[in-house]
């Protein structure tokens, strides 16, 4: 439990982006803040230059609707993992630490093949796939999803890993020939799953 008292009756929430695990933005709750979040399901912060309860998107209608409360090990921070309706800064930025996603190694390695296609890296598996064109990509694609369908009947945990990442990586590949992001997939799945 939070102990308000340790910290003058305020404490610092970090709302992060449950999906993405993006830091949204921080902001200071009460004890009456806090209990009117776990009731409501919808931020609710202590706001400092108001000073009264501020529920997150009460003007804007850009509500942070709450999916898990956490309690740091000293009992003096929150961190809130919610599912943001529109950009959480009143900037108009997503985040109020600004634009870029942090979705981890994923995304990290679609940057990495986009480069090394972009500047045509001499000597790179990527590049050298990708200049053999749209149908050899494919190919590629459809072998590895084969070998992983093969090694999901077997008991290798280590093979059946290393064929899945070989897909996954492949796939990537593809998705830049064709012009596309992994963000685009990940939109369509994510619309998806508010059906």
């Amino acid at each position: 439990m939070i102990d308000f008292n340790k910290t003058k009756g305020l404490v610092p929430v970090i709302i992060q982006d449950n999906i993405t695990l993006q830091v949204l933005m921080l902001g200071y709750m009460n004890e009456e803040a806090f209990n009117k979040t776990k009731n409501d399901g919808i931020v609710t912060f202590f706001s400092r230059s108001k000073n009264r309860l501020w529920t997150k998107g009460e003007e804007s209608g850009n509500f942070l609707t709450v999916k898990s409360i956490d309690i740091d090990c000293d009992q003096d921070t929150i961190l809130i993992k919610a599912i943001p309706k529109n950009v959480v800064c009143h900037t108009g930025s997503f985040s109020c630490f600004g634009e870029k996603d942090s979705k981890g190694f994923i995304y990290e390695l679609e940057e990495k093949i986009t480069k090394r296609i972009d500047e045509k890296v001499e000597g790179s598996y990527t590049y050298s796939l990708y200049q053999k064109g749209i149908n050899k990509i494919a190919q590629k694609v459809g072998e590895e999803a084969v070998e992983v369908v093969i090694e999901a009947k077997d008991n290798d945990a280590d093979l059946f890993k290393n064929e899945a990442a070989d897909l996954l990586y492949h796939f990537l590949i593809l998705l830049k020939a064709k012009g596309f992001s992994l963000k685009e997939i990940e939109a369509i799945l994510k619309s998806r799953n508010q059906k």
